[in-house]
């Protein structure tokens, strides 16, 4: 188990912040330090394997089924390598399942073998496990695939290729909407960076889509995350290449959007993800920093519009990023994250403390 590092500070501003029309608030949106003292919440941190087949690894996503946790990346001799595959391993009576290749490139476009790409995990309220990832020789030129899980991972279907221009989750998790809907963060990189939303109402059968929510001019944005508020607003948080996270709001549960903004909380074009707790509250896994992808911080908030820092997860040299959220059944919260390149990390975090 690796033990918690030591505290640091970033220099912010306090306030309140609570939006009252989609993308708008009555003050500006602000970052706050976290105070310093021992690190309030962590439970454990630990590494998913310790060896593994494969050299390199990237893009982990995690979900709780039925049977507990499940967690995947993307694995092979390095990133954009024909070689990658998607990995998977499932936590059993506490312990983490040796890796294993659940799918890869090979077979699908001829007899040329293509990486695979960000994988990601959801188990829906009701039906089987979903695994969506991407396969092609570059993100301006992936498409998206698909395959289901009916034993919460032990055994799965034989991929699909989405529909034309559906691509499906890029990076982070659906959102489940109370009408069975699926909302799936997207976006491209052709020919500039631009985010949409996708829409399946029976787990992946059939599709539709938003346009673009940005032009990919004055912001370059990918890979939102999406945070739920009341009364069927909702919010877009996303990698940019302005150094910032940008945000675009939502009044009517996704069907309209706002116009994309900066928010205070800078970004080194790296992924982030975030996920709204069920007592309202939201958290945020970022590297709050403008260049470089360390450290790994964890922020709070209840509007979304101001964050705390709660958590430093890594602050040393190397990379540490594309990090995963979700809360389980019980209450707490699981994080994955690249930990250099070389193996996953998985924190778990307990809300109630901070």
């Amino acid at each position: 188990m690796i033990e918690p590092s030591a505290v640091r500070l970033l220099l912010g501003i306090a306030g309140l912040g609570v939006s009252l029309l989609a993308g708008c608030s009555t003050t500006e949106p602000q970052v706050t330090p976290r105070a310093s003292g021992p690190q309030a919440g962590l439970v454990r941190s630990e590494f998913i394997f310790e060896t593994a087949p494969f050299p390199a690894c990237h893009a982990s996503t995690i979900a709780e089924t039925r049977n507990g946790l499940i967690a995947a990346w993307f694995g092979g001799k390095r990133e954009k390598s024909p070689d990658v595959g998607i990995w998977l391993s499932r936590q059993i009576a506490g312990r983490w399942t040796p890796p294993i290749e659940v799918v890869n490139g090979a077979g699908l476009a001829g007899e040329k073998r293509y990486p695979c790409w960000n994988p990601v995990l959801f188990q829906p309220a009701a039906g089987p496990l979903l695994l969506f990832y991407k396969v092609g020789p570059s993100p301006s030129r992936w498409w998206g695939m698909l395959t289901t899980s009916a034993d919460a991972g032990e055994t799965w279907s034989a991929p699909r290729r989405l529909p034309g221009g559906i691509l499906g989750p890029i990076k982070n998790k659906p959102v489940q909407l109370a009408d069975g809907v699926l909302l799936c963060p997207s976006s491209t990189e052709k020919g500039g960076w631009r985010i949409h939303l996708e829409r399946t109402p029976d787990l992946g059968s059939t599709w539709s889509k938003t346009g673009p929510l940005n032009s990919g001019k004055d912001f370059g944005a990918i890979q939102p995350t999406i945070l739920s508020h009341a009364e069927n607003r909702l919010q877009l948080l996303c990698r940019s290449e302005q150094g910032a996270i940008t945000e675009v709001w939502s009044d009517d549960n996704g069907g309209t959007w706002g116009p994309m903004q900066a928010t205070a909380l800078p970004n080194p074009n790296s992924g982030i993800d975030a996920v709204t707790l069920r007592d309202g509250r939201h958290l945020l896994v970022y590297n709050p920093v403008k260049r470089g992808r360390t450290p790994l911080e964890l922020a709070v908030s209840r509007g979304g519009r101001s964050w705390m820092s709660v958590l430093t997860l890594e602050e040393q040299r190397g990379e540490y990023s594309y990090p995963a959220i979700i809360q389980s059944r019980d209450g707490l919260v699981h994080i994955t994250y690249t930990w250099q390149r070389t193996r996953v990390k998985h924190a778990v975090v307990d809300p109630a403390k901070f």
